[in-house]
């Protein structure tokens, strides 16, 4: 639950300026939002750049996939028809994955999910030349298949074992032996590294292709943890997995290299602390040297490691640390460059996150991004024109802006040219990108730009969407600040009814995540639930408090070692300060959040019934102590040294000071994530403190709380229970 990742639907609202009487327009329904998709936005996915950069593939209806002109838009090629193949009876293209030289393709079907990124398939191999295609593997599902360099080999994991299948041969030959469910895993991650450090695929080609590093996690001394999955039978089944809480044993993670042509095996030295986190292994441009980036139980150092892949011996060749936490170390992390002699990390060491180049020694060569803003995404370096290129809320904390500054920090450029959210997705070489825009009036605007940010073209306007919306009643979400009593502002938007009059009152809901480095208050467009509850009277009120993202690292950490606390105060802060507005009903004031946001609305009724009186939690931590290891002690530290930090701001123990309100709990009890052991635990002491609440469960549903009717059905119950109690 990277951020305690929510599901909710944050909806953002359209202003659209018509002169027609409230009688004229049509009335948003819950079957609208969540059942025909009527504001559905249209996008651009699955685009894949080609080796050129001047082409990029799409996957069509039907399993088709097509080469298309970034110029022109224009498909120039069909590469791929699974009607072609239909002897071979596959189900459907669920993805592709072509190799370096694009000769040839990995195509994947039956999926099952595993975890959040996590799944097995049935993996084929196309050869574009011969148009051949055959299984990857006869013996089983498989899991991750990966190319090798050259493309004469592909690696994938199979049962927590590593295989690699020679192309040319067809051996399948098995590299490692120990592998075992809820012991031994092989080349992929165990739960906590796949949530938390958010990746699936725990191996990695060296670039002549002659090696292959490989994580070993031993999850023997992990905790196991176990929930029923009820699945309409009669005797419900037992899912038991490893899941560490906080303060409790990890997997034990080791590095390996397999010698392709030794046919032996090479520990790699980690150190000798096995209580550590090895967040990221990437080859550098050497192909006998891998790095590995190590980080402490506490997460508050981090070391660059240089291995030899040839004698296993390891040196520290850059160490960073951080009086709270260092921020997530993800893939973009440590991009060496081809000369081999520098790489590039982001830093929060000036208190800002900023991009910083390094010498292959670990040395600081120059900081190449300055300011008092945060950087979001760095998104590659462009080696022929020596340009770095990111993502960054320079104007504005809501706002997200794409630029590219030379190697030598010294010449910065704004690539998207509308203020909003834009996400830019670069061609190979840097030729092209396509921006993602949206704002808080726009819904996606997609278009093509050249390596300086010239629009060519544009993909997708949403035109039929923007008519559309015409249609329905019009609301309007504004942004505003909120300063509380400690003279803090708070970034807050507000979506008001469509026949809005000053001089009534009305009933506010309050929704929130409130998780740390998240933000909710973004100039972007998505059109949902907030807009159903604006409709039927009701002010819609999003703030970001404490500790949330992209103001900076002392905003962003102060909520250090008590998740809650500060969070818990701004919420109630800008409750209060909203009562006070002549137009607001100060008694009928709600707040509601999924996940983070869940554990946030407990508290906050918890603590604050004189302000609110309602409150909506779905998945809710409702106990730190609940939570995974990697995530709780990132932001708590160790509950053995922060007992006060874990125990005085979660919900559980606070049900005393819950006098009055209304309460609505609501779980999915498949929940691998949040498990459903938070509002068992939480029933139970509000029911031996003789509390009433309300409770809505969902069989075998996991964090999402989806499938089938479901999403409509629990938007619904929401409804109603806002309906009924503010």
């Amino acid at each position: 639950m990277r951020y305690l990742k929510s599901f909710f639907l944050l909806a953002i609202t359209v202003l659209v300026s018509i002169n027609l009487s409230a009688g004229d327009y049509k009335k948003i329904t819950l079957d609208d939002l969540f059942k025909t998709g009527t504001f559905r936005a249209r996008s651009v996915y699955g685009l894949r750049s080609m080796t050129d950069g001047v082409h990029y593939t799409t996957q069509a209806r039907g399993g088709i996939i097509l080469r298309n002109s970034y110029k022109t838009g224009e498909v120039v090629d069909t590469i791929f028809k699974l009607s072609d193949y239909a002897e071979l009876n596959i189900p459907y293209l669920g993805g592709y994955e072509f190799s370096s030289d694009e000769k040839k393709m990995l195509i994947m079907t039956n999926q099952t999910p595993i975890y959040r990124r996590s799944f097995t398939a049935d993996y084929f191999v196309y050869d574009l030349q011969t148009k051949k295609i055959e299984a990857l593997s006869l013996n089983g599902a498989q899991q991750l298949a990966t190319f090798s360099p050259d493309a004469s080999k592909i690696a994938f994991v199979r049962k927590n074992n590593m295989f690699i299948k020679d192309l040319k041969s067809g051996e399948e030959k098995q590299i490692t032996n120990d592998g075992q469910f809820n012991y031994i895993i092989n080349g992929a991650c165990d739960w906590v590294y796949e949530e938390e450090f958010g990746f699936a695929k725990a191996f990695a080609w060296a670039p002549d292709g002659k090696k292959i590093a490989y994580y070993r996690f031993d999850e023997e001394r992990v905790k196991q943890f176990n929930m029923n999955m009820f699945n309409r039978q009669l005797y419900p089944d037992n899912y038991a997995f490893k899941y560490p809480k906080a303060g409790e044993e990890n997997s034990i993670v080791s590095i390996h290299v397999y010698n392709l042509e030794s046919d032996k095996t090479l520990k790699m030295d980690v150190g000798q602390e096995t209580d550590q986190y090895i967040a990221r292994i990437k080859w550098t441009r050497d192909a006998n040297m891998l790095s590995m980036m190590r980080l402490n139980r506490l997460q508050n150092k981090l070391d660059v490691m240089f291995a030899d892949a040839t004698t296993g011996n390891s040196q520290v060749i850059y160490t960073e640390t951080n009086k709270y936490y260092i921020s997530e170390v993800t893939d973009e992390y440590a991009y060496f460059t081809e000369d081999g002699k520098h790489f590039i990390i982001n830093s929060e060491k000036d208190g800002w996150n900023h991009i910083y180049l390094m010498d292959i020694n670990g040395n600081q060569v120059r900081q190449l991004t300055k300011g008092e803003f945060d950087i979001t995404e760095f998104m590659g370096y462009n080696e022929a024109k020596k340009l770095v290129y990111y993502t960054a809320a320079k104007s504005a904390p809501m706002n997200r802006e794409v630029f590219s500054v030379d190697i030598k920090g010294k010449k910065t450029k704004l690539l998207s040219p509308k203020e909003g959210s834009n996400r830019a997705v670069f061609s190979n070489g840097f030729k092209y990108f396509i921006n993602y825009h949206s704002s808080l009036n726009t819904p996606s605007y997609i278009s093509l730009h050249n390596a300086k940010g010239k629009e060519i073209r544009v993909l997708e306007n949403n035109s039929g969407l923007i008519e559309r919306i015409k249609e329905y009643t019009p609301l309007k979400r504004e942004f505003t600040t909120i300063t509380t009593s400690e003279n803090v502002e708070l970034n807050a938007w507000i979506m008001k009814p469509h026949d809005f009059d000053e001089n009534k009152e009305y009933p506010v809901l309050i929704t929130q995540y409130s998780g740390p480095n998240s933000q909710q208050v973004l100039n972007r467009f998505r059109m949902g639930w907030y807009h159903y509850l604006a409709q039927e009277g009701y002010i819609v009120v999003c703030v970001d408090p404490r500790g949330t993202g992209a103001r900076g690292e002392y905003f962003r950490k102060m909520t250090y070692g008590q998740l809650g606390k500060y969070e818990v105060q701004d919420q109630i802060e800008a409750a209060k300060f909203l009562g006070n507005l002549p137009y607001v009903d100060a008694n009928r004031i709600g707040i509601w959040g999924w996940s983070y946001g869940g554990f946030m609305s407990t508290g906050c009724l918890f603590k604050g019934n004189d302000v609110f009186k309602m409150a909506i939690a779905v998945a809710p931590v409702t106990n730190w102590r609940y939570y995974d290891s990697v995530y709780t002690e990132r932001f708590m530290g160790l509950p053995q040294n922060n007992a006060s930090g874990y125990d005085e701001n979660s919900p559980i123990n606070h049900v005393d000071k819950f006098n009055k309100g209304k309460y609505l709990l609501i779980h999915g009890t498949g929940d691998d994530n949040v498990h459903v052991q938070n509002a068992w635990e939480l029933i139970e002491k509000l029911v031996q403190n003789d509390k009433q609440f309300d409770m809505q469960l969902y069989p075998d549903k996991n964090h999402g709380i989806y499938g089938g009717n479901t999403t409509l059905h629990l938007y619904k119950r929401m409804s109603n229970y806002i309906f009924d109690n503010l």
